[in-house]
């Protein structure tokens, strides 16, 4: 789901924005002899309010662009990225499609694959947007993709099992967190959700330990190098695995999906069967979409990943994507600037945020969002001295499989820290 180590300043969230690329390629896009031009798009909405969204905004903005023609495509998160290298390889891509930026977008930039929009963005884009949040999806100093979101990271957890548990404020350190765990299992409360069946939801419990535990340099070189020698990486790797050590999953993790159904890990959070989950900005609106009454949940709170004590990143610090969408290299620059300009528009942006229940990324936008959870991640994302984009994005497809793989080997006992290190490491001399 999922992004591109920053550097010292953080984006600002009011810095991103929706942009997206349309464009003609053998994906099904054409254009005729008298001008229309119709095209593809791949999104990750399946269902309910996120999939209307995309539906509805492509209607809309085909109602002012007569000799525009957007089809939608939903492919299920968990199956875009293998689609979508097929199709990339084969010659066959959408024209519109899902970025999830870094190392992977960087093989695409490599391979020609994507179309460079610095030159399709409107004054008044520029004006709501601002720079950094280009930078997100820039490579040698050319922008490959638009940010439609940012997605800080955190933990969301039930405010009313919580204090069903005793607990009276939320875990600051990873010793605290471990109490509240303690004290959820002894109220018989399934702790923490996790949806290990799809990988990577297990393995930001790795990111995220990495995050305490190396530096912003050391994160950086590794996004470059692709060298994971620095100790840090195997005690985050042993973080892990004290933390698996205390039992604090859900029942039956290892084959439970991160947000396909009540039985999903986000299910759970909706129905409180579980009290916590690490996950992005998009959680609250997957959460919504399960909850019984398809509402927002009435209690969901959220606080930003614990300290761990010896580590040597800001404790500040947050992991945080940017997805964006990119355009097929075939794709027509004109059509994809017009719908570019559109999407970022305040009621566009507005209408985002009320299918999503995530920030929306249009600065005149935000002033309507009220739950306090987002503002929370908002403040956070902000404060933070840098954001890191999800390890298994940043350092590339093959990397990130192979990261995901070991850490979930891991909590199935069948692997250890330095295992999971051997995996990266054989998966980054493969290219």
């Amino acid at each position: 789901m999922m992004r591109k180590l920053r550097g010292a300043a953080v984006l600002a969230l009011g810095l991103g924005t929706v942009l997206l690329a349309t464009g003609c390629s053998a994906g099904g896009g054409g254009s005729s002899s008298d001008g229309k031009v119709t095209m593809t798009m791949w999104q990750n909405s399946t269902t309910g309010p996120g999939q209307a969204f995309w539906k509805k905004t492509v209607a809309d903005f085909e109602k002012t662009h007569k000799n525009i023609t957007i089809k939608v495509q939903s492919i299920q998160n968990e199956d875009l990225d293998g689609k979508l290298q097929t199709a990339l390889n084969s010659g066959s891509a959408p024209d519109i499609f899902l970025q999830r930026g870094g190392g992977k977008m960087k093989a695409m930039v490599d391979a020609g694959q994507v179309l460079a929009l610095d030159d399709l963005v409107s004054s008044e884009t520029k004006s709501a947007v601002g720079k950094g949040a280009f930078s997100a999806e820039q490579i040698d100093g050319k922008t490959y993709a638009m940010p439609v979101d940012v997605l800080p990271e955190g933990i969301y957890y039930s405010k009313d099992l919580f204090a069903q548990a005793g607990i009276t404020d939320t875990p600051k350190t990873i010793d605290e967190l471990n109490e509240a765990v303690d004290k959820l299992k002894a109220a018989g409360i399934a702790p923490i959700a996790v949806g290990a069946k799809d990988a990577w939801p297990a393995a930001h419990w790795f990111y995220n330990f990495a995050l305490r535990a190396c530096s912003e340099k050391t994160l950086n070189e590794a996004a470059a190098s692709l060298k994971f020698d620095d100790p840090c990486w195997t005690k985050a790797g042993e973080d892990v695995a004290a933390l698996n050590k205390t039992d604090p999953f859900n029942p039956g993790f290892l084959t439970t999906s991160a947000q396909q159904g009540a039985g999903s890990s986000a299910g759970l959070i909706a129905n409180h069967k579980a009290a916590m989950e690490l996950m992005g900005a998009w959680d609250p609106g997957v959460i919504a979409s399960l909850t019984p009454d398809k509402k927002p949940l009435p209690d969901l709170g959220w606080f930003p990943f614990p300290t761990v004590a010896g580590g040597k990143g800001d404790p500040a610090a947050i992991m945080g994507g940017v997805d964006g969408y990119s355009c097929s290299a075939k794709a027509p620059k004109e059509a994809c600037g017009e719908f570019l300009n559109y999407i970022v528009t305040q009621p566009v942006q507005e209408e985002y945020y009320k299918a999503f229940n995530a920030p929306p990324v249009n600065t005149a936008a935000q002033a309507i969002v009220t739950e306090s959870y987002l503002k929370s991640v908002i403040a956070a994302y902000n404060d933070a001295p840098y954001v890191s984009q999800y390890l298994d994005t940043n350092y590339g497809q093959n990397v990130g499989n192979a990261l995901n793989t070991g850490v979930v080997d891991l909590l199935a006992g069948k692997g250890n820290a330095s295992d999971i290190l051997t995996g990266v490491k054989d998966a980054a001399a493969k290219g």
